[in-house]
């Protein structure tokens, strides 16, 4: 079958590899539709491997080369014996995190902390760009008619950004700010809005805040130009905003919203750091501010993802700005890496078929 592999920075090859042998207990088989392009994948690709072991991975052996995609819909092809939540000829999303079930953090639930976390499509011997793969049964939540198969790869990212606006403790009538808006801030004012929040998104990209205006979910701000902060206390009579989501990654970023939130307000760091960002912590005591961190969501989440998205109030589609064959995954990699940045959320289609 073919598939795209990482074999070392800068070398994504679409090749043909050997089969899956079938499912096996506990297992099923799927044949991939949509799987999107996390920034993970693009660290990885400039600079892997990062994620993906270099020697055999202590939960489940795999090492590089890895087939790539963790995020990704797909088509129940077979089943293994003892499984009972999905039947082939059902359309699913995967939930890609893979935890060893034994350890301190397992054992109180928060398996996305899992001491020994691994993951399909960077730390497992299957990956969603290719033409099957074979995940644990457990992992998948089927699709209902509502929700189309790209929509169902966007499940992960969708997680992802409820995960940081729910750290946040967005509520229904608060002013939130969300600074980034590549495609896990989009769908973080997104979600912001379903919760009834009134949002603000902060991007100083222009083609990303295009998109943001695009989502018509609330003001797009542009911090080369404007005082975000002096703008928002203005806007909530000197007060703040209740929350922030810092999306973005970036020191400034994160200043601004130490700078925009209210008094006893909450921010939520969902955007991945790469390196050291400085703060002034007397800002945090003064203000009795909280500053909480993110990482990944709770793996029981799809199926309220699932179900936001299939009642209309999750509409994560929008943020996808181009969808590529498998053959051209690695000019989708480069897009994204692009200084022009014109692109936020690329989808690779692995497979025909799909809706």
């Amino acid at each position: 079958m073919r598939a795209a592999v990482f074999h070392a920075a800068q070398d994504i090859r679409v090749e043909e590899v050997a089969e899956p042998n079938g499912a096996g207990p506990g297992e099923v088989l799927l044949r991939p539709f949509w799987c999107g392009v996390c920034g993970t994948d693009l660290h990885e690709y400039a600079m892997g491997p990062i994620v993906i072991p270099a020697t055999p991975h202590a939960l489940t052996g795999a090492t590089a080369p890895q087939i790539l995609g963790h995020e990704f819909s797909a088509e129940v092809v077979e089943v293994g014996a003892g499984v009972t939540n999905v039947r082939a000829g059902d359309r699913v999303s995967v939930m890609p995190l893979l935890s060893c079930g034994t350890c301190y953090y397992c054992r109180r639930a928060l398996n996305h902390l899992c001491q020994r976390m691994a993951c399909i499509g960077l730390s497992f011997a299957w990956g969603g760009i290719a033409e099957l793969a074979v995940v644990p049964a457990t992992h998948v939540s089927v699709l209902p008619d509502a929700v189309t198969d790209l929509q169902g790869a966007l499940v992960e990212p969708g997680a992802v950004a409820a995960y940081g606006v729910d750290t946040a403790q967005v509520r229904p009538g608060d002013t939130v700010l969300i600074t980034g808006a590549g495609p896990i801030g989009a769908l973080a004012a997104l979600y912001s809005s379903a919760l009834g929040a009134s949002v603000f998104i902060s991007e100083v990209n222009p083609y990303r805040a295009e998109l943001a205006r695009a989502l018509d979910v609330g003001e797009v701000l542009d911090p080369t130009s404007l005082d975000v902060p002096a703008y928002l206390k203005d806007r909530t009579d000197g007060v703040g905003v209740d929350a922030v989501v810092e999306c973005s990654g970036n020191e400034r970023a994160l200043q601004a919203a130490l700078a925009s939130v209210r008094s006893a307000g909450r921010i939520s760091q969902t955007g991945l750091h790469t390196k050291a960002a400085s703060i002034d912590p007397m800002v945090l005591s003064e203000h009795d501010i909280t500053l909480a961190g993110t990482w990944c969501y709770p793996v029981t989440d799809w199926p309220r993802i699932i179900d936001l998205i299939a009642r209309g109030r999750y509409p994560v589609e929008k943020v996808v700005t181009a969808q590529v064959q498998m053959d051209d995954v690695v000019q989708g990699f480069e897009t994204l890496l692009s200084p022009r940045g014109d692109q936020v959320k690329v989808l690779i289609q692995a497979g025909k078929g799909s809706r």
